[in-house]
């Protein structure tokens, strides 16, 4: 949510957002809203002081046994006409929080203008692009000859994009998982594995709930979802809280499966585990000071580049464009690691700083000794591993000529040999 004084004082900032994000939003009705509710709210304020100043006037005359008839009468219409105008206020409230809350978030200044993914601008690419001296595979046939992946019992038992690992893929899957989170705990991140399901309040904090409708997981007559990344449950956990700013910055590491329908997705990624509903990751999830999110948003990719430079798997760094950037980032960074069973880079990390607009829709805030005032921090989110993706890329990567596949040597310590 945006902090409303840009809607009522700089309501151009935002139409050039809007205009930029290729977005259709219907930004007079909000202002419009906005001026109602504003002005509602000092109605009801002004009936309450003159509801309190006739009860007490009312308390006064008895003491001194003067009649009140016509105080009581009064203060009956003052009531009924309080109680119509708090029925109002609600009604404008309700309607202008529904509408505030789907209001994209402000683009950053160095977010390139786009309509789509075609201007994601490229910043820097690290690692060699590896060569073969035979016809290679992609990760599908040799998970198949490797007896690693079955995808058609999955399909029986849950259906298109779901999947049995098996074998050494399981226990690579682990290692990818347990070497993460000793890497980030080793840079002070903080390890945490949340709730799998959360309320729709927590899940309308972190997100904008109805662009999501088609991609989460919604629970049956319970007011549950089932999370898409830890990210929704992470952001969502200091609810509604006032931090200590000395203990700002908070850096979490989030592991847990994610839910997604990934509705509209066709193609090859429909099959194998490149695109699927159910996946593992480790995400990166840090609380910071307002003057302090950008450097940590640099820092946040740096981390996941590190990470992906110790795995020895090519990749590319896009910044997104104001078309192909989520309604909730202000600025998004994509890793792309190369796939050589597709002759391409694909996505495997994204990286954003969403600045104070997921604290205010979840009122977190925190208090600085320079400031006893709370102020909103901000929020920013980044893959470290999406672990299915990753075996992905290692797969195809490391394929050797006699059809075995060669582990990450950061990895053989933890998944027990060198090659599958």
């Amino acid at each position: 949510m945006l902090d409303p004084k840009i809607l009522r004082e700089n309501p151009d900032k935002i139409r050039k957002m809007l205009k930029d994000r290729a977005v259709d939003f219907p930004l007079d009705e909000l202002i419009e809203l906005d001026k109602e509710r504003r002005k509602k709210i000092i109605e009801v304020d002004n009936y309450r002081k003159t509801k309190n100043e006739i009860s007490l006037e009312i308390a006064q005359k008895k003491k001194s046994n003067q009649n009140t008839d016509s105080l009581i009468l009064q203060m009956k219409h003052v009531s009924e006409t309080l109680s119509k105008l708090e029925n109002e206020q609600t009604g404008i409230e309700s309607k202008y929080t529904k509408l505030a809350l789907t209001l994209p978030n402000l683009i950053h200044e160095s977010v390139p203008t786009g309509k789509d993914e075609t201007a994601n601008k490229e910043i820097r690419k690290w690692g060699k692009i590896p060569k073969f001296d035979f016809k290679i595979k992609d990760h599908i046939d040799i998970s198949q000859s490797l007896d690693l992946v079955d995808l058609e019992r999955a399909a029986k038992v849950s259906g298109a994009r779901f999947y049995y690992l098996k074998n050494d893929l399981v226990k690579l899957n682990q290692a990818l998982l347990n070497y993460a989170l000793d890497f980030l705990s080793e840079k002070s991140y903080t390890p945490v594995q949340p709730p799998y399901l959360i309320n729709r309040n927590s899940m309308e904090g972190s997100i904008i709930a109805e662009d999501f409708e088609g991609v989460i997981y919604k629970i049956e007559d319970d007011d549950l979802y089932l999370i898409g990344t830890s990210e929704h449950a992470l952001v969502s956990m200091h609810t509604d809280e006032i931090l200590e700013g000395k203990i700002l910055p908070l850096r979490y590491a989030g592991v847990s499966p994610c839910f997604r329908k990934e509705a509209g997705a066709h193609g090859r990624d429909q099959k194998g585990i490149f695109r699927v509903h159910q996946f593992e990751k480790v995400e990166q999830l840090v609380f910071s000071k307002p003057d302090e999110s950008w450097k940590e948003h640099e820092r946040m990719i740096s981390v996941a580049e590190e990470f992906y430079q110790e795995l020895d798997l090519p990749y590319r760094i896009l910044v997104l464009s104001s078309g192909d950037l989520g309604k909730v980032s202000a600025k998004t960074y994509d890793l792309e690691a190369w796939m050589a069973g597709q002759n391409s880079y694909r996505e495997i990390v994204s990286c954003s700083n969403c600045l104070d607009f997921q604290a205010r829709r979840l009122k977190v805030r925190f208090r600085d000794r320079t400031n006893d005032q709370p102020q909103y921090l901000h929020t920013l989110n980044s893959t470290l591993v999406a672990t299915e993706r990753t075996l992905v890329a290692m797969l195809e990567n490391f394929q050797t000529k006699d059809g075995h596949v060669s582990v990450p040597k950061v990895l053989r310590k933890y998944f027990g040999k060198n090659i599958i």
